[in-house]
């Protein structure tokens, strides 16, 4: 049997020495894409935690060949694997010093489907296998449903044992995961293809010997198993020796050999990288229900929700989830969440302290569904729950619920509710009380929590709010993890119910587990990775509870790294000061969706972590903070976080479809106008994009002339070289001035009482006159006066290059013009054709700093509208009543 040895303790490598073995090492390797410099490292240095630790390099394989080209270089020279997913981890799992594979952009075949099975390669995204099977005419899911289902990764939900809100019914990833394709590292440093499923130890030597040792060490430990292992659904910590002693206690008792028949894979499910680089799996599909009801039910206290959970379970719910007031304010405050805040149920007209979501689904006949829903009425007074029967209302309640991690990190002033102890999960018999136990020990600790997920489960993710900037608060968040420990293993509970050890919770294991168990992990450890290489510190390593708050994103060193006092252009009250926006992005990832509205285009099409908004926001935060510069470089003039940033389109969408509101277009626009203040210059190229207007004006003096110029090949290069504009692309027509082309309609609309002014922006007034013309036309036919404002820019093109001292100057000038409007009683909307002036109005002229009353800017950003956008609001009030086809 393997040994514990001193082979099992975590390298101690220096990060730069192992960068630099890194790159030797992977100099003119085939094994995908191989990123060395220091930026793309600091770019997974991160994920949804609290810490930031350094890789010593990143790997993006292009296919099964390269992924083992990658595993096998690594191990044969001692350098430690990370297999990461989409970098969500919670616990700290998904960041180490090490070499980073990702496989999330091209990893992500899905094949044999077949027999209510299918097999995914390790990047391939939950939303997307399930999309796949129902594109094929299966009637079949992949059941885990963990609320990051449209980003999360196959691969990252085995490494975590991921759940979801429907795990009463459906368990854990665990429980559908029937073969696992690995490669596992040997102790003479030799990458293996082992493929662990039932019965795999009859016809692999290897892994029959595997199978044999870790049946040794789970027989000496069996009765440690049976009595400190939780007997609950929810249940990821240490590794799952529970799962395979059930395995071998049920061969045994059919007479059969355990080392030939019973199944590893259970056991690599949730080991969180740290025993196999796992390249595949086939998973275990369930029948899709042929209906589902949606009940969304009020409290009007947290203890009365969590009070009400057993007795909804009595009537047999594929779902109980749990939001408190405190997310539901939040989401009130975010732009997409607002709207489905506003369909939950009330207590009496007032915003509840709690709701819970209850799901229903029918297998056989939608009868199932009346029945549960009368059973359910005998619990829950009608006034207080909402019933959802559409698939609409039903997605947009539950994007409610799944924007709940995210949006906590919008939450005002330095105490943030922090993920440390937030994945608590006991048996739901005994919620009421564990709840009670558990505020009281936060409270003790001077602080509050928030509450929200599976309730259903017993797996409540409480957060206390703490400062993880202040010392004092660090102290605290480390009593308070002892003190939940000792509760949930007087609970018989589970540290961690989905999310995983990691970093925040592996140094308590012991106080949770006992040594005996903790022996036995390290010997599982030893026995598949005995070089200590697989994502190493992780579950095992003993590391002192003080490592908790070790390596935190705000002080990865040994002291806080924070945004410099910086004069800023924009106003940053509603980000809590300039410090917060910097660190606004918490790494949810919400912006790695390849697929459903807007961010982040440049994401949707390369799939690189680099041009995710995430990947962004990081920079820039690496960049601000000085962690990305050489000694003595200027934090605001990084090469690489400039190139970044110059895949970012400022289209906003991330203020918009973030939860956490994270703003990259408004910071990539702060940085590089401190780049350009610190330079005393704004570079030629910026200049003429912020003057862009009067280069389009200039070219609608003689549109015909202008481009024939624009079109041939010597503008090309020229835009080529000096403007960075691709010579393929066409540059925007030049035409006739909007002004001459509206001016009949202005003419016949002048006496009518009600009007509507036409926004001349740079691009309409110029070069698409079209768009002004037909919003004219329609207009008037609407029976408004039109009017056409030529006021001026609205700082867009400079805005977007960090032109910020020439936009504003322009904006100003913009607003003087437009100030009578905003007075004008019978002008009832500024029409803006283009949606990214639009955008400047009513966002950006709000948040800088203007010498411009700010009475006025809110006054012209409300009547500021989109022309379909003021046709839909307004509909039943327009002058003429539009006349619609029956």
């Amino acid at each position: 049997m393997h040994q514990p040895s001193e082979n099992n303790q975590t390298p101690q490598l220096d990060t730069a020495d192992s960068a630099e073995r890194f790159e030797s090492v992977f100099t003119g390797a085939d094994a995908g894409e191989v990123r060395a410099g220091h930026h793309d490292r600091m770019l997974y240095s991160t994920d949804a935690s609290l810490y930031q630790v350094e890789p010593i390099g990143v790997i993006i394989p292009r296919d099964q060949r390269d992924l083992r080209e990658a595993v096998e270089r690594c191990a044969a020279n001692r350098i430690p694997i990370l297999p990461r997913g989409a970098g969500t981890s919670l616990a700290g799992q998904s960041v180490n010093r090490a070499a980073i594979i990702d496989c999330s952009p091209n990893l992500r075949a899905i094949t044999g489907l077949a027999n209510g099975a299918a097999h995914a390669e390790p990047g391939v995204v939950l939303d997307e296998l399930n999309e796949s099977i129902a594109a094929q005419g299966h009637r079949l899911f992949f059941a885990p449903d963990v609320a990051t289902s449209r980003h999360a990764t196959i691969g990252g939900m085995i490494g975590n044992n991921s759940a979801g809100a429907r795990s009463v019914r459906y368990g854990m990833t665990a429980d559908h995961v029937i073969a696992l394709d690995t490669l596992v590292i040997d102790a003479q440093g030799s990458a293996h293809p082992l493929r662990f499923e039932q019965g795999a130890g009859a016809n692999n030597e290897r892994i029959r010997e595997i199978t044999a040792d870790v049946i040794g060490v789970i027989d000496s430990v069996a009765d440690e198993i049976r009595a400190r292992f939780p007997k609950i659904i929810r249940r990821a910590d240490g590794y799952a020796l529970d799962r395979i002693l059930t395995q071998i206690e049920a061969a045994r008792a059919s007479g059969e050999n355990p080392v030939e028949t019973i199944n590893l894979a259970p056991l690599l499910v949730g080991s969180e990288g740290t025993l196999a680089v796992t390249t595949g799996a086939t998973l275990n599909l369930v029948p899709t229900p042929i209906a589902r009801r949606l009940v969304v039910c009020a409290f009007a206290s947290l203890d009365d929700a969590i009070g009400a959970v057993n007795p909804i379970l009595t009537t047999n719910p594929t779902a109980v989830e749990l939001l408190d007031d405190l997310l539901m304010s939040l989401a009130q405050d975010n732009p997409v969440q607002r709207g489905n805040v506003a369909m939950m149920p009330t207590i009496d007209g007032d915003p509840p302290a709690a709701i819970l979501y209850v799901e229903y689904s029918a297998f056989e006949n939608e009868g199932e569904l009346d029945a549960a829903l009368a059973a359910l009425e005998a619990i829950i007074p009608e006034h207080s729950r909402r019933v959802f029967a559409s698939q609409d209302e039903m997605t947009r309640a539950w994007a409610l619920r799944k924007a709940g991690e995210p949006l906590l990190h919008g939450l005002p002033g330095l105490r943030k509710p922090l993920t440390f102890v937030e994945d608590t999960a006991v048996d739901p018999s005994r919620l009421p009380e564990f709840v009670k136990r558990f505020r009281a020990i936060v409270e003790s600790h001077g602080t509050r929590a928030a509450y929200f997920a599976h309730a259903s489960v017993g797996c409540l993710h409480i957060r206390p709010l703490l400062d993880i900037h202040s010392a004092d608060d660090r102290d605290t968040l480390r009593a308070i993890s002892r003190d939940i420990t000792d509760l949930v293993v007087e609970f018989e509970g589970a540290l961690t119910g989905e999310h995983g050890d990691g970093r925040v919770r592996s140094p308590l294991l012991e106080q949770y587990f006992g040594p005996v168990l903790m022996d036995a992990f390290a010997q599982i450890k030893a026995i598949f990775d005995p070089c200590n290489l697989c994502n190493p510190g992780n579950i095992i390593g003993g590391a002192p509870i003080e490592s908790i708050t070790a390596t935190l994103r705000v002080m990865p060193g040994q002291s806080l790294v924070t945004a410099p006092e910086t004069e800023t252009y924009f106003d940053y009250t509603d980000q809590h000061g300039f410090d917060g926006a910097v660190e606004q992005c918490n790494g949810a990832g919400v912006c790695r969706k390849k697929q459903g509205a807007t961010m982040c285009p440049s994401y949707m099409a390369t799939l690189d972590e680099r041009h995710s908004t995430r990947g962004r926001a990081n920079a820039l935060r690496l960049a601000i903070t000085g962690q990305l510069n050489e000694q003595g470089a200027s934090r605001w003039d990084d090469p690489e976080t400039i190139e970044t940033l110059d895949w970012c389109l400022s289209c906003k969408a991330c203020k918009a479809e973030c939860p956490s509101n994270v703003d990259v277009a408004r910071l990539k626009s702060e940085y590089l106008a401190q780049r350009n203040s610190a330079r005393g210059r704004v570079p030629l190229r910026d200049r003429l994009i912020a003057n862009v207007r009067t280069l389009n004006k200039i070219g609608s003096i003689a549109p015909s002339i202008a481009n024939l110029i624009a079109q041939s090949e010597a503008t090309k290069a020229l835009a080529e070289r000096f403007f960075a504009i691709d010579r393929r692309r066409s540059l925007p027509p030049a035409s006739r001035s909007l002004d001459k082309l509206i001016a009949p309609i202005i003419r016949s609309t002048a006496s009518r009482e009600r009007s509507v002014a036409i926004f001349a922006d740079c691009f309409t007034m110029y070069s698409e006159p079209g768009a002004g013309i037909a919003t004219a036309r329609l207009l008037e036919a609407l029976g408004y006066r039109v009017d056409l404002v030529n006021a001026g820019c609205c700082g867009r093109p400079g805005i977007s290059v960090g032109a910020l001292d020439i936009a504003s100057k322009q904006i100003e000038r913009t607003i003087e013009q437009l100030a009578p409007i905003a007075n004008d009683p019978k002008c009832e909307a500024i029409l803006v054709c283009e949606p990214s002036c639009l955008s400047a109005m009513i966002d950006d002229w709000r948040s800088l700093k203007l010498n411009a009353d700010p009475t006025v800017i809110e006054q012209l950003a409300g009547m500021a509208f989109l022309p379909e956008q003021f046709i839909d609001d307004r509909w039943d009030e327009h002058p003429i009543p539009l006349e619609t086809p029956d």
